[in-house]
């Protein structure tokens, strides 16, 4: 069983940052790409990013390149995956996600895992 949940959500004005964390529970490995999504009201879930298991790699929707960064630490009992979001606009608001896969993918449909979300707003 894998668990995530997402933290760090909130309330910023444009060109502010926010950090997420996602802490991953797992019960077996930690062999898992760690996506970030997000939702925003009335549209589809998108692909915001994705580290490799071992943090090697990662990749990023162009809508955030340059501007959000992920970073992974697989070294305690309970693994944490953090979403570094720098100037932040109002069409970054949405609910974020982070889920775990077998392997990296840009498309929702290829994670298994899922925390609850997060809700990031930013205003003008």
């Amino acid at each position: 069983q894998v668990q995530l949940a997402e933290s760090g959500g909130g309330s910023v004005q444009a060109g502010g940052s926010l950090s997420l964390s996602c802490v991953i529970s797992l019960r077996i490995e930690t062999f898992y790409p760690i996506a970030w999504f997000r939702q925003a009201t009335g549209k589809e879930r998108e692909f915001v990013g994705v580290v490799t298991w071992d943090g090697s790699n990662k990749y990023y929707a162009d809508s955030v390149k340059g501007r959000f960064f992920i970073t992974r630490d697989n070294a305690k009992m309970t693994h944490t995956v953090v979403l570094q979001m720098n100037s932040l606009q109002p069409e970054d608001t949405a609910v974020y996600y982070c889920a775990a896969g077998s392997k990296v993918s840009d498309e929702a449909r290829g994670y298994r895992y899922w925390g609850p979300g997060t809700q990031v707003t930013v205003s003008s």
